[in-house]
């Protein structure tokens, strides 16, 4: 199901396709949420559908808290891949690291050594080489305990906190968010898009305000489930119904 403002939001993206963007996160967006996070995957059919958008569309790419090595298993090498909010990137085949986050790796893995011992039992720690998530994922009773040890552990390591979906998570004090990852990918385009359903995806949403102003064309839409913040929501100029209902909007494009 698809709930708008407009019964195709989508029409003046597509009028200037080889001059717009389509962005979209992966967890929760193209990928239904799963207990495991290793066992997430896309959903049945959105592969392809990349690949056909890229072939029409300046700029496709997938902005993800994930590594891009996660990424690049799961999905087509003809979009460009921003894991780890765009400490990572793969575009064409080529790789660029942030030139700031490789001094935190070893920051990150003695976190994540201390966070495995002194955590709560129920919490899952998932290393990402260049951040970290607690997960609380089937435990909601260990929410404050997990928030602790995130806190703890920032304060010892330089870290920093972010809350994200039934989960916290640690990162590299350094500006890098989906929405730093949109606006440097989404140079010089007419027309922008941004598909996502979390609080991670807010500053996404913002980076679409300030090239808005900028007189690019911009569409927000959000991925509703039961976890999804009001404020994405309300911010949203479409709002599909879960991965099917994004799925469904990028085949509309």
């Amino acid at each position: 199901m698809v709930v708008g403002r407009a019964v195709d939001v989508f029409e003046p993206v597509r009028a200037v396709a080889a001059r717009a963007g389509i962005f979209t996160d992966f967890d929760g967006t193209l990928s239904g949420i799963v207990d495991d996070p290793d066992d997430a995957r896309p959903l049945d059919g959105v592969p392809v559908l990349l690949e056909a958008l890229a072939a029409r569309y300046a700029v496709v790419a997938v902005l993800s808290g994930r590594p891009v090595a996660f990424l690049q298993a799961h999905l087509p090498s003809s979009i460009v891949l921003s894991g780890l909010y765009g400490l990572e990137v793969v575009r064409h085949g080529a790789r660029e690291d942030h030139p700031s986050g490789g001094i935190w790796r070893e920051v990150v893995d003695d976190v994540s050594t201390l966070a495995r011992a002194s955590g709560p039992a129920g919490m899952r720690v998932e290393s990402k080489g260049l951040s970290i998530t607690l997960h609380y994922r089937g435990h909601p009773e260990i929410e404050d305990d997990v928030r602790r040890v995130a806190t703890q552990q920032a304060a010892r390591s330089g870290l920093v906190v972010r809350p994200a979906r039934m989960s916290f998570e640690l990162h590299p004090p350094i500006e890098a968010d989906k929405g730093t990852a949109l606006r440097e990918l989404a140079g010089g385009l007419d027309a922008v898009c941004f598909l996502g359903d979390d609080v991670g995806d807010l500053p996404a949403f913002r980076a679409l305000d300030d090239l808005a102003r900028d007189g690019v064309v911009t569409v927000r839409v959000a991925v509703r489930s039961e976890e999804a913040p009001e404020e994405l929501l309300d911010a949203a100029d479409l709002v599909v119904d879960g991965p099917e209902g994004a799925r469904d909007a990028l085949a509309s494009l």
